[in-house]
């Protein structure tokens, strides 16, 4: 029987998309770069190497600063080696929200204990740019009309590697929320979906309220 970690890292290392997407956009594929492989295994290996389920935190697709960069969501290249002890050669700035998620993450208790409770993925495992700039998988139709069937699969394939299904928390509020509901209505791969504000947008537009949002992302956290 596989791990979480090596479940999770054969899933990225195997995923396949339509041979034609749509006319300008580009797709980040990040695992199959060699160095990036190495290091986001390496996290991999370090937070998930048991068989222990974990709640899933389902975001909406990984940003070219972020989960682009290093393979690992909601991770930039310093959170990666200051805070997750990953050495590795990667270069990058930090990014918005990978801020946000490391403050939750200190106040939750810590890389071992939170990674080890929670696992992040995305509605859509990787990531796409159009004319240099991030695009939501929900952004563009002909897209979204290619990656819906396969939704399915990914989280599929996930879910039965290692998820707690009695509930899953989604990262966006909106149409990232209203299409995952879509897809758990059809699938059931979760009881019930709590949600929570996506961390660039509190990062872009309530910064202000910086930490009553972390209080309140603690308190999705602990609950059962």
């Amino acid at each position: 029987m596989n791990n979480f970690a090596e479940n999770v890292i054969r899933f990225y290392q195997t995923i396949q998309l339509p041979k034609d997407l749509p006319k300008g956009i580009e797709v980040m594929q990040p695992h199959l770069l060699s160095e990036i492989a190495k290091v986001s295994s390496s996290f991999y290996q370090k937070f998930y190497s048991d068989i222990q389920p974990r709640t899933f935190l389902i975001g909406i697709n990984p940003g070219r600063f972020g989960g682009g960069v290093t393979g690992v969501p909601f991770t930039d290249p310093d959170k990666l080696r200051q805070v997750c002890g990953i050495e590795h050669q990667l270069s990058g700035k930090a990014e918005l929200s990978a801020d946000f998620i490391y403050q939750v993450i200190q106040e939750y208790g810590g890389t071992t204990k939170f990674y080890g409770d929670f696992y992040f993925t995305s509605m859509v495992p990787l990531g796409f740019t159009r004319d240099g700039k991030n695009l939501n998988y929900y952004d563009d139709t002909e897209l979204m009309q290619q990656l819906s069937p396969l939704m399915a699969k990914w989280m599929t394939k996930q879910v039965q590697f290692g998820a707690d299904r009695d509930r899953c928390i989604c990262l966006g509020s909106g149409k990232n929320l209203k299409y995952l509901k879509k897809l758990n209505e059809q699938h059931r791969f979760f009881k019930r979906i709590d949600s929570l504000d996506h961390p660039r947008f509190i990062m872009q537009y309530k910064r202000r309220s910086l930490p009553e949002y972390i209080h309140k992302y603690l308190k999705i956290l602990d609950q059962e």
